[in-house]
């Protein structure tokens, strides 16, 4: 590098490839900062093959700007004619690699400015080497030998995130998702992938359109794995007619890299077999209601208590009550939760569970700290109505209301329930405008004498002894509200 030399602001430009894409949140600190004490340090330059003008080098586009801003704004010549470095030139991916290198230092790049930028430099050291591509091992050599280290499985990842996860989930990648979740999101679609290819028809095609699908429904400023991985064990329960919990342990071991047999996949219609344990009769492990696993336990306080999700009978010794050819576990007292926040947190699964299983899991917003646990963001997807026939929408509908009715959304003071709506959702606006004709002509309302024969009969095992779950603890959470004097509203 040469000794620093003045160099007047119009002859740099910023350099258009820089690594960060969005505004440095800095910026109006480092205006403040060269406003009153000027440039700290000079800016590295340099100049491209037959060019006048120079180009930031390896960092300094923010201060750049900034002090073409001042300029322009004061006109004071401390502001116009700076003190510059000039370097050599040595390629533009020797550039692009300055910049990286610079913003690696600071720790202000996300994680998907920095896969970009690298996929950049990639391009440009095959063009300066003239090859077609370069491979992992390729790319990986030549950063070593550029000075800028990165092992593959770190370069493979952030190959993922550009040239999968770019198109798929852009909004959620730009509010700085970083690594972890992406590759937890790479672990997945190869997880998925191999269930989906075992169990389901049409093969590596349909699942890439089924996952591709699945992440741009779920897109958004607050990424959520979890969310992810629940819908996609649904396409896949879905696609196969497969239990559900079934997919779920096939999926973990993948996850895992844990062997899994497809024949123990069950056939949703077919009902779970049953294990004898003490006094009650009990579904075998594939019957969710079993499970004390802390379904919730990343989307609630951490104290929240793990809940056993069985319904409550009244007596030490109740019969066992019949439903189609499945006995459904009757417990009592000393395993329920008996305290507002538990309760809330057993509504929450057991509704977010059976909306899961119906293709509506998106609807259900937990509510920890209010209500009745949880909430509906708003009524089914009005395209439903041309997807489904009679009988299924009859169904999916009159579930809707039953789900609404535990969670009181139709009767809970508005100034509670109203803010935890999306602006755009027809529910909010029915609510606010206490509208329910809206509310009737979107959602198919059913006389409620249909809801026996269209519903009750005709629901999934599990889903009814949910349902039973869910009213249940309704009941409870209202009594345990009376007795302790609390209120659910705030």
């Amino acid at each position: 590098m040469s000794d620093p030399v003045k160099m007047n602001i119009d002859r740099i430009q910023p350099y258009e490839r820089n690594p960060r894409h969005g505004a440095n949140p800095e910026y109006d600190r480092i205006k403040d900062s060269i406003r009153y004490n000027g440039l700290d340090q000079p800016l590295v330059i340099t100049q491209r093959p037959d060019c006048s003008d120079y180009i930031v080098h390896s960092g300094g586009n923010t201060r750049l700007i900034i002090l073409k801003e001042l300029f322009a704004e004061t006109g004071e010549a401390r502001f116009g004619e700076i003190l510059c470095v000039i370097t050599p030139w040595k390629g533009e991916s020797s550039v692009v690699l300055a910049h990286l290198r610079e913003n690696d230092l600071r720790g202000n790049l996300t994680f998907i400015d920095r896969a970009r930028a690298l996929e950049d430099a990639r391009k440009l050291l095959a063009d300066e080497l003239e090859v077609r591509s370069l491979t992992q091992r390729q790319f990986e050599q030549e950063l070593c030998k550029a000075g800028y280290r990165l092992n593959r499985p770190g370069l493979s990842l952030m190959t993922f995130a550009v040239k999968t996860l770019s198109a798929l989930i852009p909004v959620a990648l730009d509010n700085g998702l970083g690594r972890d979740p992406v590759r937890g999101i790479r672990a997945l679609d190869r997880a998925g992938r191999l269930v989906w290819c075992r169990c389901c028809t049409g093969g590596e095609r349909a699942f890439e359109s089924a996952f591709a699908t699945l992440c741009r429904r779920y897109d958004g400023p607050e990424w959520d794995n979890a969310v992810l991985q629940g819908a996609l064990e649904t396409e896949i329960a879905d696609s196969s007619e497969s239990n559900l919990q079934t997919v779920r342990m096939a999926l973990e071991a993948a996850l895992n890299n844990q062997e899994f047999g497809i024949p123990e996949f069950v056939p949703i219609k077919a009902p779970p077999p049953r294990l004898t344990t003490g006094h009650a009769t009990v579904n075998s492990p594939d019957n969710e209601l079993q499970s004390r696993e802390d379904e919730i336990g990343d989307q609630t306080d951490e104290d929240a208590a793990v809940v056993p999700l069985t319904p409550v009978g009244t007596s030490d010794n109740p019969p066992e009550p019949e439903i189609g050819s499945v006995q459904l576990p009757v417990t009592m007292g000393d395993d329920v939760p008996n305290d507002l926040k538990s309760l809330r947190a057993r509504a929450w699964t057991l509704a977010a569970r059976i909306a899961q299983r119906n293709g509506i899991g998106e609807l259900i917003e937990p509510a920890s700290d209010n209500g009745l646990g949880y909430v509906l963001r708003d009524i089914p997807d009005r395209a439903l109505a041309d997807e489904l026939d009679d009988e299924a929408l009859a169904q999916l509908s009159l579930l809707w209301w039953q789900l609404a009715a535990c969670a009181e959304m139709t009767s809970a003071p508005l100034d509670s329930v109203v803010p935890t709506l999306p602006r755009d959702s027809i529910l909010r606006r029915a609510l606010e405008e206490d509208d329910a004709d809206l509310l009737f002509n979107n959602v198919w309302t059913l006389d409620p004498g249909h809801t026996g024969y269209r519903l009750w009969r005709i629901m999934h095992d599990s889903d009814w002894a949910d349902l039973l779950s869910l009213m249940d603890n309704y009941r409870r959470l209202r009594h345990c509200a009376t007795h302790t004097g609390a209120t659910l509203w705030t």
